[in-house]
C-alpha cells in the first residue's frame, strides 16, 4: 500500500487488494455456510492470522445488561479459556476508546500492557508485548472487540482499515453470539 502525497490517502495496489481478498473471501464464505458463530470464528481466526498477525487472538462480546464483556474465542483456549467473563469497567480505558468512542486502542509495548491489562503476566508468558483491540460495531454501539497479541510493536496504525473491515464482518457472528446467549440465559 501507498499514500497519495496530495492528500496523504492509502492507496491500494492491485497486488495489495488481491493479497487482502482472498481472506476476506474466505470469511465471507464461511459466513454464508452453516455452523454458526463457529465456521466464523475460526475464519476470522485463519484470516487475522495469515493478514495481520497474531500469538493470542480472543473474541470478546459485551453483555451490557449483565454488566460483563465475555469471551467467545479464544485462539490459546487453554490460557484464555472460552466463556470466560470479567466485569465491565466504566471507567478503564478500554471503555473509553473501545467501547464508548469507537476506536481502536493499540498498545505498542510490554509498559503499554501493564497498564491496560490486569493479566499483563499471563499474557508476557505467552511471548506477547503488545495489543490491539479493535471494536465491531452496530447501529452505532460497540458490541465486541477483537483483541489481537503479538510481540512489541508488532500492530501499527495503518493495519487499522483492514482490521475494521474485519470487524465488520463479525458482526453477524457477534449478533449470533448474543441472540443465542440470550435464548440459553447467557450460556454460550
Amino acid at each position: 500500500m501507498r499514500f497519495d502525497d496530495s492528500t496523504g490517502q492509502a492507496v491500494m495496489s492491485s497486488s495489495d487488494f488481491m493479497a487482502q481478498a482472498g481472506p476476506l473471501g474466505d470469511v465471507a464464505q464461511a459466513l454464508a455456510q452453516a455452523g454458526q458463530p463457529d465456521r466464523g470464528l475460526a475464519a476470522l481466526s485463519a484470516a487475522l492470522s495469515a493478514r495481520i498477525g497474531y500469538r493470542l487472538f480472543t473474541v470478546l462480546v459485551l453483555d451490557r445488561q449483565a454488566g460483563v464483556s465475555r469471551r467467545f474465542y479464544s485462539s490459546q483456549p487453554v490460557a484464555y479459556p472460552t466463556a470466560g467473563a470479567k466485569p465491565i469497567r466504566e471507567d478503564s480505558e478500554f471503555y473509553a476508546r473501545v467501547v464508548q468512542e469507537g476506536q481502536a486502542r493499540i498498545c505498542d509495548d510490554r509498559e503499554a500492557c501493564r497498564q491496560a491489562f490486569p493479566d499483563h503476566d499471563l499474557i508476557f508468558s505467552l511471548g506477547c508485548e503488545s495489543a490491539v483491540n479493535v471494536p465491531v460495531r452496530w447501529n452505532g454501539q460497540t458490541i465486541a472487540s477483537l483483541n489481537l497479541l503479538h510481540q512489541a510493536g508488532w500492530y501499527r496504525q495503518d493495519m487499522l482499515a483492514e482490521l475494521n473491515w474485519y470487524a465488520a464482518l463479525a458482526i453477524p457472528v457477534i449478533q449470533e453470539i448474543t441472540h443465542t446467549t440470550r435464548q440459553t440465559g447467557g450460556k454460550p
